[in-house]
């Protein structure tokens, strides 16, 4: 591995955190009108609430690592953000976060993320298919652990990661719901993109921005 790439730490994650609550107050409207579609229409406002609470916590934090951002964050969501959003996303990032107590190459990452991801499959009990957060947040880790073993740095592997999630989002819409709250809709669910794949495709894409840069 090259050495002279960035690794994850504290301001990395900070600036994660930062990243994801300005594309999610600048994308609220379109994360509700899509969940306004097919479940309740609070996506988007859940998520700014949740954001926006979560930077207020992690101003004057300390942290002693990456993950010490990460789990303040989830913890933060849990408490904060009703509906399914907060649960799911809190319980992610502190999956995250138990998993980074320093900073992280790229392979240590990929492990992170996909703790996260066993923590949304946990709680929802949703499979890829089900057309749900799950189907953008599994190509993504795919994809970044694909691009870490092939020693990828950091930025080209949340990248890899983001493109997947995005076609991850676009692929929910020919699907028929079968969990949350979409699955009562039945066959109407079809035709819909999912909000949850598309905020967790908004989610990766931010991280290939901070780390680019």
């Amino acid at each position: 591995m090259d050495f002279d790439t960035p690794l994850f730490d504290s301001p990395l994650a900070e600036a994660w955190i930062r990243a994801i609550a300005a594309a999610v107050e600048e994308e609220q409207a379109r994360l509700t009108e899509l969940d306004s579609a097919i479940g309740d229409g609070d996506h988007g406002s859940n998520l700014q609430r949740g954001f926006a609470a979560a930077l207020t916590a992690l101003d004057g934090l300390q942290p002693t690592g990456p993950g010490a951002v990460l789990s303040k964050t989830g913890a933060t969501l849990i408490s904060k953000v009703g509906g399914a959003s907060g649960p799911l996303y809190g319980k992610a990032f502190r999956a995250i976060g138990a998993a980074l107590p320093e900073p992280a190459d790229p392979a240590v990452l990929a492990e992170a993320l996909a703790a996260g991801l066993d923590a949304i499959r946990a709680l929802g009990k949703a499979e890829p298919g089900d057309k749900t957060i799950v189907d953008a947040w599994t190509p993504a880790v795919a994809a970044f652990r694909t691009a870490a073993a092939a020693g990828a740095t950091l930025p080209e592997a949340a990248t890899a990661a983001a493109d997947a999630a995005d076609q991850g989002a676009r692929d929910t819409v020919p699907l028929q719901a079968r969990k949350g709250r979409a699955s009562y809709l039945g066959e109407r669910s079809i035709g819909h993109q999912d909000p949850g794949a598309t905020s967790t495709a908004l989610l990766f894409r931010t991280l290939a921005d901070i780390t680019s840069h």
